[in-house]
This record gives C-alpha cells, sequence and structure tokens, in this order.
C-alpha cells in the first residue's frame, strides 16, 4: 500500500482548525467532500464518529487515525490534517493527536482499508518522519513528506 496513491495534496488540512475530536473528523470529511472523493458526506461522517465512538482511533504518540467503512464511498479515501495545539483524542497514552489520517472505504472492500491502517501506523513509528510532519505549515510541505518517506521503502 503506498499512501500517496490513495492521498491527494487537496486532501491535506495543514494546519488544522478545529480544535475538538469531532470538529476534527467533521473538517477532514469535508476536505474529502469539497474535492469530490465521497459520494455522501453525511454517511462518511456518521461512520466515521460512529466508529470513534466504539473505541479511541487516537494511538499514542501524538497520533489518530479515525476511520470508518460506508456506502458513502466507491473507494478508498485519504484526508490529514496537522494540529500544532494537538487535539484530544481520548488516545491511550493520553497525549494530544497532532497528526490527524483520516480513512473512508466502501463496507466490501477491507484489505485496502486494512493495508492503510498498517502503513500509516508503520510510517508514524520513524519519530524524524512524524516530528517534520507536525511541524509542516502547508499542505504541499506534508505531501513532499510522505512522497519522499515512501520512496525511500
Amino acid at each position: 500500500m503506498i499512501l500517496t496513491q490513495i492521498l491527494q495534496p487537496t486532501c491535506i488540512k495543514a494546519p488544522l482548525e478545529a480544535t475538538d475530536k469531532e470538529s476534527a473528523i467533521t473538517e477532514l470529511v469535508d476536505v474529502l467532500s469539497e474535492n469530490g472523493l465521497i459520494q455522501n458526506r453525511d454517511a462518511v461522517l456518521e461512520a466515521v464518529l460512529m466508529r470513534e465512538e466504539t473505541r479511541s482511533t487516537g494511538i499514542g504518540s501524538g497520533i489518530a487515525i479515525p476511520h470508518g467503512k460506508c456506502n458513502g464511498v466507491s473507494e478508498l479515501v485519504m484526508s490529514i490534517g496537522i494540529a500544532k495545539e494537538g487535539i484530544d483524542f481520548d488516545s491511550i497514552d493520553g497525549k494530544p493527536a497532532t497528526v490527524v489520517c483520516l480513512l473512508a472505504s466502501p463496507v466490501d472492500r477491507t484489505g485496502p482499508h486494512i493495508q492503510a491502517l498498517a502503513r500509516i501506523s508503520r510510517l508514524m513509528l520513524d519519530e524524524e518522519f512524524k516530528s517534520r510532519l507536525e511541524s509542516s505549515d502547508t499542505p504541499e510541505e506534508v505531501y513532499e513528506l510522505i512522497c519522499s518517506k515512501e520512496n525511500e521503502a
């Protein structure tokens, strides 16, 4: 799974305007909607928020990966937000999320969804990479960092 195959530069918010979890998720779903990547914005938002209620997607170390599966999308889509001040995502380590990666996929396509979750998690294990993402000021900078990192692999 190569993230830049599903992530468009226009689907990156750096910085995120949101200051809370629900607003951050809404902002990232709206970015996907504004880019014409989802067929039903409300269905996607509901799916991601319902998944978040089940168990927080704040995985710790400043990272959150809110995600959901629904019929509001025809293929796996992704958006990323950089929250300079951090957002409380009820992370397992109690730390606020500064890098928020949102995924939405069709109900019947679990494989790519799981591969993308795993790829994001692996990339974020690189502390230097994560730190550079957190300090990025523009969507272009975030996209370039991800492209460079994936070209290393």
